[in-house]
């Protein structure tokens, strides 16, 4: 069994890592998005990080039935794009202000552990498949 193939074979089981990690970023996003609107009234960025955090996750589930190595590394892109975007919003709420570090800490936390793991699974998948 090549790299990619055990790169998808630990995605697709259960009790992985990267899922149980994005899954957890959903929930925090979900969480800071709900408070962001309730407390600083803050909407439209509330509802970007909600979307884009609660991508990630699903990206990564959706990965999981991939149909082929092509599309596996396909999914996990996304999830990273995915990623980085919520990543563009905190940082743009922390630039202007409108949250403190300590307010974001719980979501950027997950969020690099996430950015870390799916950077290593594409970076991986797609240089065991130029191996092929």
């Amino acid at each position: 069994m090549d790299n990619v193939q055990l790169t998808m074979k630990n995605v697709m089981n259960g009790n992985n890592a990267v899922l149980n990690k994005t899954f957890q970023l959903a929930i925090e996003a979900l969480k800071f998005g709900r408070e962001l609107q309730s407390k600083k009234k803050e909407y439209i960025i509330a509802k970007q990080i909600m979307r884009s955090a609660t991508s990630v996750g699903a990206m990564v589930r959706e990965a999981q039935h991939a149909e082929s190595k092509a599309d596996f590394i396909h999914k996990m892109s996304v999830a990273l794009k995915e990623a980085n975007e919520t990543e563009y919003w905190i940082d743009l709420l922390k630039a202007s202000n409108i949250v403190t570090v300590i307010e974001i800490e719980n979501v950027e936390a997950k969020l690099k552990e996430s950015l870390r793991m799916l950077t290593s699974i594409v970076k991986t998948a797609k240089e065991n498949l130029k191996k092929q």
